[in-house]
This record gives structure tokens, C-alpha cells and sequence, in this order.
């Protein structure tokens, strides 16, 4: 679950690293073949060069002042990415140096920098003027099974990751893990299992995908998401809520679909689906959590994990309900990882995928296509993606689902655990970039 720095505004660690692959405007292809350097650090005499030159400083100095951003990036840039924004990547990456200058052309190029022992690649375009109108940051894809379990121990003290041929009987067929069979906590990909709940009550007859649900004050939550800020009273269907709960990872949506189903039937989802873990039950909204964790804490949490099953749903309905949002309080470092999330191994997930698939709802497809939460397959070879991913203090996690224009499909699930402190927001650049070497091998195999 993305969880708030403010009760109004999130921007959890993974969330920004995912954000900033998507800080971009005609990326320089990789396969651009003018000029190739792969030699002596000099950054190239180009209208592109230049401004690498001034990106290599800026990382050094940021935050930058509006003034000077606008007079590096285009107008049409600085509105799609907000300057506020731009800064946390520049003050993410900092202190670059430069490695070398993979491509170079007059208005483009790739070059490969060094954060520390980190490397990334930059892409960056300009227009005619001069002025940045194209601005990515990406982790070098790994190539090798053995390189990305190298890259995968850098991520976290506790890492879990699955790649897996989904079958068309519906099975999952490991083909790379580490640690794929430890429970971890899942973030906001719980929400696979609450949208997996209301396509079987759906499939049931119980309601439609066209059912309004209606938002009231006692069902709104926190950020992620944006049906919060809509007036009580309003109305929604469940398909626009269950698109909003899984391409946005809106909270409120997530609970008003937890809400019209019941958390016992997303409880039963989860273990048909083969997650039989005492911790998700009773499963909470994400409300809940954040009472629990971000009100009166350690009050709350204390009391309720004191609790049996029974009293826990008694204290959730009539003791955390009640509680004030408007006394909530981020946290900041890791806070109750084993004891108070969700939790699923990514075994389990790549089973959740599984278990959307074998519904058999078109509209599960929809919903899990809209985003592709930055992977960037090419979707020639890749015309199907699947995406949630999840993230608090202390949690980074991804899972994707592609399908190949043969028809097979794959599961990459990467789950990065620190209880210690928050996760970087770097190494999200490193699981999209691991996620997406794993799919090339995968598909190689």
C-alpha cells in the first residue's frame, strides 16, 4: 500500500522511482546508431551534450530554483513534470559522474552515469532551441540469471523474487527465485486479491461491474488515489473503482470494493488462491492500517494484535472505524512490517495472477492493463502487461504479468523488505530494470 507523507499527498519511495521512468518525452531509442562512444568520459558538443553537462552539475546542487529549470527544460515539460517533482528526482540522483556516452546525436543521446557503485542510464531529447523536452533515468537491464541475482541482494536485507511461465492450465512454472517461497508484505498488491473477490461475486451474481457504490465519509481513506477528494455521497461504479484501485492504487477505492464484497470473501480469495497465513486475517482495509500504524500509535496496533480473530474484526468495527483521520501522523521509518500488512510470497503472487486469469472476465484485462507502472516492454513483442506494485517504509514490491505475441505469458515478481529503514527510491529503477531483464530471459529460454 502507498502510504501518505501528508494525510493529503503521497509519494512513497517505489512510487517516485516508478514516476520517474515515466519523466519523459520521445526517449532516446537505444538502438540509435549516428554515433557510438564507448570510450574516454567527455560530454559531447551538442545542443544534448550541453545539457548533460548542466544535469551532471545540477545533481550536485539540487534542489534548482524554477527560473533555472525553465531555462533547461521546455514549457510543455515543466507541466507534465512539475518543477517540485523534477527536483526530487534531481536531489535522488545526485552527484552523478559520467561513465561514458553510449549514443550521441545532435539533439539526443544515452549516456551511462554512476551514483556511487550505482550505475544508471540517462536518456535525454531537445527541441530546436535547445531546452530538455525528454528526461529518463533507467538501471541497465541485467543479462545474465547470475547478474540479476547479484543485483537483486543489493536491493534489500530481505528480497524475494519469482519468475514463472504461467501455464495455460492456469499453474505456475518457476523458471528463476530467490526466496520465492517467503511471505513478505505485500503493499498494495492485496489489492490483486480484493479485485479477485469482486470478479468472483460478480461471476456469483451478486452484483455487476455496473453497481454504484456510494462514498461516505466512514469509507474514504488515505492517498494514494483521488476518490477521497470527491464529495460524500457521490457515486461510483465498481468498475471505475476496481480501474482507480489497481492503474491509480487508490486507497478509497480499494476500500469501498472491500466494503460491497466483505472482508471475509476476500479472505476466502486468498486461500483458494493458496495464502494461508494467520496475519491476513481478519483483512484489513487500507483505513484500518493506517489508523492502526498512523493513530495513536503504538496504541492502537498494541491493542489489536493482543487480540483473537473475533475481538480483532469487533476492534476493527468498533474502535479503529471510529478513529479520526484527521489525527493521523506519517511515519516515517519502518513501522510493524511482520505483524501488521498483508503478506504473500511471490509464489503466491504469481498464483493471484493465475487466478485473475482463470476468471475469465475481459474486464480484469482492462483493469489490469491500464498501467505498466513504467516497465516499457516493447510492446511488439510484449502486446500484454499486467502491473501492480506496492510500497510503505520499509517495502518495495512489483509484480507484472506479460504476455508474448505467441501467447505465453509470464509472472516477474520482486519483493524488497528493509524493517530497518525506508527502501531508496533508486531501487525501484533497479526492480523495473531487473523485471525487465527477467522477462528477455524468460522469453529466451
Amino acid at each position: 500500500m502507498h502510504t501518505p507523507s501528508t494525510p493529503v499527498r503521497v509519494l512513497a519511495a517505489a512510487a517516485a522511482a516508478i514516476a520517474m521512468t515515466a519523466c519523459v518525452s520521445q526517449p532516446v531509442p537505444a538502438q540509435a546508431t549516428d554515433t557510438a562512444i564507448a570510450t574516454a568520459p567527455e560530454v559531447p558538443d551538442t545542443p544534448a551534450g550541453r545539457q548533460l553537462g548542466w544535469l551532471l552539475d545540477a545533481s550536485t546542487r539540487a534542489p534548482i530554483a524554477e527560473d533555472e529549470l525553465a531555462g533547461h527544460f521546455t514549457a510543455d515539460f515543466l507541466k507534465s513534470v512539475p518543477p517540485a517533482q523534477l527536483n526530487q528526482v534531481l536531489t535522488t540522483f545526485k552527484d552523478l559522474k559520467l561513465e561514458r556516452v553510449e549514443v550521441s546525436q545532435d539533439r539526443q543521446l544515452l549516456a551511462r552515469v554512476l551514483m556511487g557503485a550505482s550505475a544508471f542510464d540517462v536518456a535525454l531529447s531537445v527541441d530546436a532551441a535547445g531546452l530538455m523536452n525528454g528526461l529518463r533515468f533507467m538501471a541497465p537491464d541485467p543479462r545474465t540469471w547470475a547478474e540479476a541475482d547479484e543485483r537483486l541482494r543489493g536491493l534489500s536485507p530481505r528480497t524475494g523474487f519469482l519468475a514463472a511461465e504461467l501455464t495455460p492450465d492456469g499453474r505456475c512454472r518457476p523458471v528463476h527465485g530467490v526466496a520465492a517461497g517467503e511471505r513478505k508484505p505485500l503493499g498494495s498488491m492485496l489489492k490483486l486479491y480484493v479485485l479477485g473477490a469482486v470478479a468472483e461475486r460478480i461471476k456469483s451474481g451478486a452484483f455487476g461491474w455496473g453497481t454504484r457504490l456510494t462514498i461516505t465519509p466512514e469509507l474514504k481513506s488515505l492517498p494514494t488515489g483521488e476518490l477521497q477528494n470527491r464529495p460524500d455521497g457521490s457515486k461510483v461504479t465498481v468498475l471505475e473503482a476496481a480501474k482507480l484501485m489497481i492503474s491509480i492504487s487508490d486507497n478509497t477505492a480499494t476500500d469501498l470494493l472491500i466494503h460491497k464484497v466483505g472482508r471475509k470473501a476476500v479472505e476466502r480469495t486468498m486461500r483458494a488462491w493458496g495464502v494461508h497465513d494467520k496475519r491476513n486475517v481478519p483483512f484489513m482495509t487500507t483505513r484500518d492500517l493506517f489508523v492502526l500504524k498512523g493513530v495513536d500509535y503504538p496504541r492502537h496496533a498494541k491493542r489489536f494484535l493482543s487480540l483473537n480473530d473475533a475481538k480483532q474484526r469487533a476492534y476493527l468495527e468498533k474502535v479503529v472505524a471510529k478513529a479520526p483521520l484527521s489525527k493521523f501522523e506519517m511515519w516515517t521509518a519502518p513501522r510493524e512490517l511482520d505483524s501488521l500488512e498483508w503478506y504473500a510470497s511471490p509464489n503466491e503472487v504469481c498464483r493471484a495472477y493465475a487466478g485473475l486469469v482463470k476468471a475469465g472476465d475481459r474486464r480484469i484485462g482492462e483493469i489490469m492493463s491500464i498501467s505498466d507502472g513504467g516497465l516499457g516492454l516493447d510492446r511488439a513483442q510484449w502486446p500484454a502487461v499486467w502491473f501492480k506494485g506496492g510500497s510503505e517504509p520499509g517495502v518495495s514490491d512489483t509484480s507484472f504479468m506479460a504476455r508474448t505475441a505467441q501467447g505465453k505469458a509470464y509472472v516477474v515478481t520482486t519483493m524488497a523488505i528493509d524493517p530497518g529503514a525506508p527502501i531508496a527510491a533508486h531501487v525501484g529503477l533497479e526492480q523495473l530494470a531487473v523485471t525487465r531483464g527477467a522477462f528477455a530471459l524468460v522469453k529466451g529460454s
